[in-house]
C-alpha cells in the first residue's frame, strides 16, 4: 500500500506508516497537476493546506482515504471525495497547545512593543521606550472568540498566568466552564482589552472583525488572530490602527499583500508567517495523528475524525 504525502510532514509520520506496511511517497510538488500525475496507485493521501482537487480525485484509481494534516479542510474537494467513495478526515486539536502559546506570546509582544523595540535597537535609533505607551495584561479583560481546543487553552493560560478576566464568545460551545459567556460579539468587544480569534472560517464568520465591530472595541485594545485570514477585514483594521483607536494587532494569518500594504505601514502590527502549529512538538504529533488515521482507514475502519463517515456506505470495508 502507498500513501502520497502532498506536502512535507514530520519523519515520525513516515515511520508510523512504514511500521504498518504503508509506503510513504513524497509528491514532487504540491501543485495539483503534479499530484494528479503521482496519485494513481496510491491508497491514501496526506495533505496540508494544498488540499486535494477534483481533478486529482478523478484519476485516483486506488484511493480510499485523504487525511488533512491539521484542522482546516476547505481545500479538499469533499464533493469529489463523496462521489468517489473516498473517506476524508482531519487532525483537529492535536496542535492546540502550540497555537495557544503563540497567541499568548503575541499578546505580550503587542502589549509591550517587543518587535518594534527590537527593530529600533537594531537600527541604532534611540528613544523607543519613550515613544509609545505599553500595558500589562495582568488583571485586564480578555475576549476569546471561539471556544475549541485552542481557545480553551488560551483562556486558561491567560487566567492562570495573568489573572485576566476571561470572556467567551462562542455560540456553538456547549460549555465554557468557569468562564463567562457573552451573548453577542459586540458585547464582548466592548469590554475586552485583548481579543483573541480562534473560530473556524465560515460564511457567517467572514470579516466578523470589520469597521462596525472594530468601532465597538475599547480604545487601546489589542487584537490577535492566529485562526483564519478571512475573519478580519484588513482594510478596516488598518484604519482602526491608523486612527489610534486600537493599541495594536498581531496576525499569524493574513492576506498575501498585508505586510506591504497599509497594515504593514503600522508600527504596532506584528506579522508572523503562520507559525502557530510549527513547533517540533506539534508537527510530530500532527504527523503521527494523520498517519494513524491512514493506518486506521486502510485497515478498514473509520477514523474518529472522519468528515464524511458515510463515504463507505456507513460501514467498515
Amino acid at each position: 500500500m502507498k500513501c502520497l504525502i502532498v506536502q512535507p510532514i514530520h519523519a515520525a509520520g513516515h515511520a508510523l506508516l512504514r511500521a504498518n506496511g504503508i509506503e510513504p511517497v513524497m509528491a514532487l510538488s504540491p501543485d495539483m497537476a503534479q499530484v494528479a500525475a503521482q496519485i494513481p496507485g496510491c491508497d491514501a493521501v496526506i495533505t496540508r493546506d494544498a488540499g486535494l482537487s477534483a481533478n486529482a480525485f478523478a484519476v485516483a484509481d486506488k484511493l480510499r482515504v485523504v487525511v488533512v494534516h491539521g484542522t482546516g479542510h476547505n481545500a479538499v474537494d469533499k464533493a469529489a471525495a463523496n462521489e468517489r467513495g473516498v473517506m476524508v478526515a482531519n487532525t483537529p486539536g492535536v496542535n492546540a497547545r502550540s497555537v495557544a502559546e503563540l497567541s499568548v506570546g503575541l499578546a505580550i509582544a503587542a502589549a509591550r512593543g517587543v518587535v518594534a523595540g527590537d527593530t529600533a535597537e537594531r537600527s541604532g535609533r534611540p528613544g523607543f521606550r519613550d515613544s509609545a505607551s505599553f500595558v500589562e495584561l495582568s488583571g485586564k479583560t480578555a475576549l476569546i472568540v471561539g471556544w475549541g481546543a485552542i481557545g480553551r487553552d488560551v483562556g486558561r493560560m491567560l487566567d492562570a498566568a495573568f489573572g485576566m478576566h476571561v470572556l467567551v464568545y462562542s455560540p456553538n460551545a456547549p460549555d465554557t466552564g468557569a468562564f463567562a459567556r457573552v451573548a453577542t460579539l459586540n458585547e464582548g468587544l466592548a469590554q475586552a482589552d485583548f481579543v483573541s480569534l480562534h473560530t473556524p472560517m465560515r460564511p457567517q464568520t467572514r470579516h466578523m472583525i470589520n469597521a462596525t465591530t472594530l468601532a465597538q472595541m475599547k480604545p487601546g485594545a489589542i487584537l490577535v488572530n492566529v485562526a483564519r485570514e478571512g475573519l478580519v477585514d484588513e482594510a478596516a483594521l488598518a484604519q482602526a490602527l491608523i486612527s489610534g483607536r486600537l493599541g495594536g494587532a498581531a496576525l499569524d494569518v493574513y492576506g498575501a499583500d498585508a505586510p506591504t500594504g497599509p497594515l504593514g505601514a503600522c508600527a504596532n502590527v506584528i506579522f508572523t508567517p503562520h507559525l502557530g502549529a510549527t513547533t517540533e512538538d506539534a508537527l510530530r504529533k500532527v504527523a503521527q495523528g494523520a498517519a494513524g488515521h491512514v493506518v486506521t482507514a486502510l485497515a478498514g475502519q473509520i477514523p474518529p475524525t472522519a468528515l464524511n463517515p458515510d463515504a463507505w456506505g456507513g460501514a467498515t470495508v
